[in-house]
């Protein structure tokens, strides 16, 4: 660590015991959520770093209001469980106040909200190439013959390529590997499965003993690889994308970005985090996502303090939003695998996938007390509906009770419909009270 950062860190610990964070969670004030308000010194990043611990406790987020001008930061949000309910899980709420308040105080945020620190108790390989049919099927056996076990993975796939991070540990040692040859090679043969026969696009394979805050890291790394940028083919298709727009505010110097778009977890999570790593700073923010659409509306500026200051800048900002949005939508079948986990496991079950023609469009492989619990979302590689009687003859050949189908083939078939109401532009400056929250803001 370079004597600035240490600097840094102080200074940062100073102004937090000056003016320690603070955390109410109220059941009593809102009849069908319960309300979080934070309210700590603002720095850049801290958004980004609540909304992460909510997220990740798989709370619902059906409402927010963000204020962050000047030195304070004031959030508030009205969660539920992934039932609809309350929160009144003790443990989950002393979790939020240790995360979010005084007790948190003496870790710098940054590297809080990106979550590096090294593990003895696996290997992360972080994954980005071309996709294609079968890819997640080839990776996974490369790292059977490697006799490496996948203990956890996250795949997502957008605009034709495909990001993973995943954990895996040696087989024999149940450890990290530590091995430089090995992971030599490791990441070599995995290069070549990515590099397939598109010699077009990048392939990229990154093996270290690092923990990264997964999903944050897939987004850094596909914005990285530039997965929003379309063919002019694509981007005039009759796709429905996400309504993203932005527009300056004049009178305040700022970027106004409204979202609208289908409501789905962790939603709020996807945009905060790319305007975050793109180096915008969000002052004020309402989020509405009660119903089956989402609204978000962000007064923005650069960290620079300027507004959005070209056509160019603003086309790749909606370009980013969009993709960032699009990146976690669950195209496919859902398919639900829980067993006793074991090395080739994945292997196994993606090879199946691919011999029944197939994809796999997202994935989330995690392991828990020596069991496997998997989400995988598949489509017909060739573009087909989804036959129902392939899903029939993989769950026998996997296991009925092993693999159990989530909706139905004619379900995930099923293009989405447009919703057709609008978010119109403004409302967040109209005069209104916001009493869903027990306080009020008003602006003119």
């Amino acid at each position: 660590m370079s004597f600035s950062q240490d600097i840094d860190d102080e200074y940062e610990k100073f102004i937090r015991r000056m003016n320690p964070p603070r955390v109410v969670i109220d059941n009593e004030y809102c009849k069908n959520a319960t309300v979080i308000q934070v309210d700590s010194a603002n720095e850049h990043g801290i958004l980004l770093e609540v909304v992460q611990v909510l997220t990740d406790l798989n709370l619902i987020i059906t409402k927010a209001y963000i204020s962050s001008d000047g030195g304070w930061f004031m959030d508030v949000f009205n969660v539920t469980d992934q039932d609809g309910n309350k929160i009144t899980d003790e443990g989950v709420m002393d979790y939020i106040h240790k995360s979010l308040g005084p007790d948190a105080c003496f870790t710098s945020s940054v590297r809080r909200s990106v979550g590096v620190k090294l593990s003895m108790d696996h290997t992360s390989i972080e994954l980005i190439g071309s996709d294609r049919p079968g890819l997640l099927s080839e990776v996974s056996a490369v790292l059977t013959h490697l006799k490496c076990n996948v203990v956890n993975a996250e795949v997502w796939t957008h605009n034709t390529r495909a990001a993973s991070v995943m954990q895996v540990t040696d087989e024999k040692t149940g450890g990290a590997i530590t091995d430089p040859e090995r992971l030599s090679m490791i990441k070599k043969l995995l290069c070549n499965v990515l590099k397939g026969s598109n010699k077009s696009r990048e392939a990229k394979t990154v093996v270290s003993d690092e923990v990264t805050h997964t999903e944050r890291r897939l987004h850094q790394m596909m914005f990285a690889d530039r997965d929003y940028d379309r063919p002019c083919a694509e981007a005039s298709g009759e796709k429905q994308r996400p309504d993203v727009n932005v527009v300056n505010w004049h009178d305040r110097d700022y970027s106004v970005v409204t979202i609208r778009c289908k409501d789905r977890p962790k939603l709020l999570f996807d945009t905060v985090c790319t305007l975050t790593d793109m180096q915008y700073v969000v002052f004020h923010g309402y989020v509405d996502a009660e119903g089956p659409e989402a609204h978000q509306e962000y007064c923005i500026r650069h960290v620079d303090g300027s507004p959005v200051k070209s056509d160019a800048e603003r086309q790749r900002l909606v370009q980013c939003l969009e993709a960032a949005i699009e990146r976690r939508v669950s195209e496919g079948l859902k398919l639900e695998l829980c067993t006793t986990d074991r090395v080739g496991l994945l292997s196994d079950v993606t090879r199946i996938f691919r011999e029944n023609s197939l994809t796999v469009t997202r994935a989330e492989v995690t392991t828990r007390s020596g069991k496997a619990v998997n989400t995988f979302y598949v489509r017909d590689s060739s573009g087909y509906p989804v036959d129902a009687k392939i899903i029939d003859s993989i769950r026998q050949a996997i296991g009925q009770t092993i693999l159990k189908v989530k909706g139905s083939p004619e379900e995930a078939n099923q293009a989405p419909q447009e919703s057709p109401s609008r978010f119109l532009f403004g409302s967040l400056f109209k005069s209104r009270s916001f009493c869903n929250f027990g306080v009020v803001r008003s602006y003119s």
